[in-house]
């Protein structure tokens, strides 16, 4: 990146970084890949910065690292962060000059500075991005990707998409921080999956922060990083790296300033939504572009992965013809039609752009109407963290129909949406 405010790693700082993220997993088993990470920074507490002397002890909680990830291997085969942290060890090892052979140390508590370095004083400079830029530097720009409901994405460049997604995948992986989301299906045998995990890695940065990690999971909204620290650790900048609670168990909130991004994370229901508010520059701070394919909130889910109107009046069609035939399909879960899920909707969501629309569907899908008020907190988060007040509401471009599906010239999109959903229940 320009200007000397946010600089790339450099490739040996990234093959020393436990945590680099590789392609994502179909499914992810139950694993505790985080505890072993945690145990391995309390066994460190900052050994990477002492002298050569220092090494075997490292070298002994390295091994006791390697350790911990072998014991839970068997649950975290399909777990990203698990791989990311077994070749991190292997690069380690290699830099360290550590034997794989030898004692492992049990991880000792992390102790902080009398004072708690949580409640350090201002930060340098270059651990505020904002103030980093000279008077005479044009204004970052700022750019807003979010994550909710069933689920629903609109990326950086406000594209909105509606996907399956099932299982772990990227939703942001650049030089300074990486982020995973793990969907699951809201019901058995639907297609209609939601995000029941987060996983967030804040990248050691300079003498701003510690590498960080923080995880969400249904019913689980910590407000503070895996290693029970609020901010980015025992650096002098540690406060540009900070977590606060908004409302406890439903709504916390990261700011990492060093990076001039803004993390939301809520558990709405049993299932999480992400919103996040970061500089162009840091979206774009990837060493290969062209490996960034599955970064879903710059390039969008997968074609394989979106989900297609069309495709879904049709199964909806298939679904309404083999209940009349016979009890082999499970009920709706719960008795929406689309008049009253339009009505619900519209209580949070007066504007019916792809919001409200996204209510709908989703009140349509699963009955559940904890995800009207996913899109609700989502357009909310939206209404905080966009920097243009004129792109807040997104609508469906008629443009993007298939030839055969047109609307009709001079349809409002919004009706148009309505009347495919009165087809889908008409066809039931």
């Amino acid at each position: 990146l320009g200007g000397g405010r946010v600089g790339h790693p450099t490739r040996g700082q990234a093959s020393a970084d436990p945590f680099v993220f590789s392609s994502p997993p179909a499914v992810t088993s139950p694993c505790k890949i985080l505890k072993c990470n945690s145990e391995f920074w309390a066994a460190t507490s900052g050994s990477h910065h002492l002298g050569a002397e220092e090494a075997p002890e490292f070298c002994t909680a390295l091994r006791a690292y390697a350790h911990c990830t072998r014991r839970t291997a068997r649950t975290c085969r399909g777990d990203l962060a698990y791989h990311s942290a077994v070749h991190g060890i292997d690069d380690l090892m290699v830099q360290h000059n550590c034997s794989k052979d030898g004692p492992t140390s049990q991880p000792r508590l992390r102790t902080l500075p009398p004072g708690d370095s949580q409640e350090r004083s201002d930060s340098p400079e270059i651990c505020h991005y904002e103030k980093s830029f000279h008077k005479h530097s044009a204004a970052p720009n700022y750019t807003h990707c979010g994550l909710f409901g069933d689920p629903h994405l609109r990326t950086f460049t406000d594209t909105f998409q509606t996907c399956k997604v099932q299982g772990a995948w990227p939703l942001i992986d650049n030089n300074y921080l990486n982020v995973q989301v793990t969907n699951t299906p809201v019901l058995p045998g639907s297609s209609a999956t939601a995000t029941s995990k987060l996983t967030i890695i804040f990248k050691s940065f300079q003498e701003c922060v510690d590498q960080k990690v923080y995880q969400a999971e249904m019913d689980e909204l910590p407000a503070a990083f895996v290693d029970g620290s609020k901010n980015g650790g025992d650096k002098h900048g540690a406060n540009s790296l900070k977590i606060t609670e908004k409302v406890s168990g439903q709504h916390i909130e990261i700011q990492a300033k060093y990076i001039g991004t803004t993390i939301v994370v809520r558990q709405v229901g049993r299932y999480l939504t992400f919103a996040v508010r970061m500089p162009e520059e840091v979206v774009n701070a990837v060493e290969d572009r062209d490996s960034q394919g599955l970064y879903l909130c710059l390039r969008g889910c997968p074609l394989n992965q979106q989900i297609d109107f069309q495709t879904i009046r049709s199964a909806q069609a298939t679904e309404g013809r083999a209940r009349r035939k016979g009890p082999s399909l499970p009920a709706p879960p719960e008795a929406f039609t689309y008049e009253t899920a339009t009505a619900k909707c519209r209580e949070k969501l007066p504007v019916e752009d792809l919001y409200f629309q996204s209510c709908v569907f989703d009140l349509l899908t699963t009955g559940d109407v904890n995800f009207m008020l996913a899109a609700y907190y989502a357009f909310e988060d939206v209404k905080v963290l966009h920097s243009n007040k004129d792109k807040l509401h997104l609508y469906e471009r008629t443009r993007d129909l298939t030839p055969g599906n047109m609307a009709p010239m001079g349809t409002h999109p919004t009706l148009w949406g309505a009347l495919l959903c009165l087809c889908w229940l008409c066809l039931l």
